[in-house]
């Protein structure tokens, strides 16, 4: 039996349910509703419109069995070359949040090889736990044996709530994990809460091309998975004298360990893409720029201020500047001390992508562009003329 239907006897085929259906999937064909069971996503837009209640969805959603042995919140602590990336410190400080809200311990799930030293910083970064899986064969990043060693991990121990920072390894391992436990997972993550009511937790996403804010969750299996996106949340506070935790050591198996594909080379960033997600200070162009050869304006500003450089989406597909610039929804997400930009209006996708930074300063020659309603100082005017400027005043001190 279908989880939605049309009662035939009372659709006039008004039609209203085809304009709210996102998905296209309902038609009217002779004056009744038809919906095409391959398309329709179960969204409930078409119940919320009918005026005439024509339309029925029933789902029998049931809970996993032995949701309640769940507790705990665990983080992936991502590390690369022996050093923890700072988002692992991101997803401590937001774990502590929810632990303190659900009563219940913090724990980070460590991988790699000759990094048993780097649960000291986990420790004094507000873990109580650290599970260790330290092996040869696991000094790469490979994206088989690490999901299959982190799911393991939480069948053996149920945790409640699983995050993982939204990187390029995150997006990689956490959805592997999940579809080896069966179990949900929202990516993208710009805010979590616990529901005080019911304990679930509330995972909050952009979407829809960050044109409105999602809250989901997952309630009827364990655990609770999420990808945070980089530079949105406070990273825990460092307390050197919390040296306290329990150090649990993981010997990973041969099936653990067994992979489809092997780490040849790893080739590293190249200095001159700097990695804006840990700058303090971006200065950002945009299609303001007009050429690609003017970005040298913005480099300059950056070199003389100490920061990076970063771009909007419409200058990458321009091809004024590479990807690993890109600032935004499709992009990266960034929290600097200041953001500067420049010749960018300010679309919603950008924004996404810095409006938590500490300072936003926003050169543009719109005195109406979006970007100035972000911003905590606008300088309305030609960046052309603006930034030579600013440039020639830092070098002279």
């Amino acid at each position: 039996m279908s989880a939605i239907k049309v009662i035939t006897e009372t659709c006039t085929g008004c039609g209203l349910c085809v304009k709210a259906c996102p998905y296209e999937a309902i038609t009217v064909v002779d004056k009744i509703a038809e919906i095409d069971l391959h398309k329709c996503t179960l969204c409930g837009s078409c119940v919320d419109v009918c005026p005439f209640d024509s339309i029925e969805i029933n789902v029998e959603r049931k809970a996993v069995e032995g949701m309640e042995e769940y507790r705990g919140v665990w983080i992936f602590a991502e590390q690369r070359d022996g050093e923890i990336q700072s988002v692992a410190y991101e997803l401590l400080g937001a774990g502590q949040r929810l632990a303190r809200a659900r009563n219940t311990e913090l724990s980070a799930v460590l991988i790699g090889y000759q990094v048993e030293g780097l649960a000291a910083a986990l420790f004094q970064r507000g873990a109580d736990n650290v599970y260790l899986a330290d092996d040869p064969a696991l000094a790469d990043y490979n994206d088989e044996p690490y999901a299959r060693i982190l799911a393991g991990l939480v069948r053996r121990y149920k945790p409640e709530i699983v995050l993982c920072g939204a990187t390029a390894m995150g997006r990689a391992l956490i959805p592997r994990a999940a579809t080896e436990l069966g179990t949900g997972l929202t990516a993208d993550c710009t805010g979590l809460e616990i529901d005080k009511e019911t304990g679930h937790l509330l995972q909050t996403r952009p979407a829809f091309g960050g044109n409105i804010m999602a809250t989901i969750l997952c309630e009827h299996h364990r655990p609770q998975m999420a990808t945070v996106r980089h530079k949105v949340m406070a990273e825990a506070a460092v307390d050197p004298g919390r040296t306290g935790g329990t150090l649990i050591r993981v010997e990973p198996t041969p099936d653990d360990l067994m992979s489809r594909t092997r780490v040849l080379e790893v080739i590293k960033e190249e200095e001159e893409t700097a990695n804006i997600t840990e700058a303090d200070i971006i200065v950002s162009g945009g299609r303001g720029l007009k050429t690609p050869e003017n970005f040298a304006l913005l480099t300059d500003l950056a070199r003389e201020l100490g920061g990076a450089v970063g771009a909007s989406r419409a200058a990458v597909d321009a091809g004024w500047i590479n990807y690993a610039h890109q600032v935004g929804q499709t992009g990266k997400t960034v929290k600097p001390k200041v953001y500067i930009t420049a010749g960018i209006s300010g679309a919603i996708q950008h924004l996404v992508g810095m409006s938590s930074s500490d300072t936003i300063i926003a050169i543009n020659k719109d005195p109406q562009a979006p970007i100035f309603k972000a911003a905590d100082y606008g300088l309305v005017g030609d960046l052309f003329e603006i930034i030579p400027l600013l440039i020639e005043r830092l070098k002279k001190g």
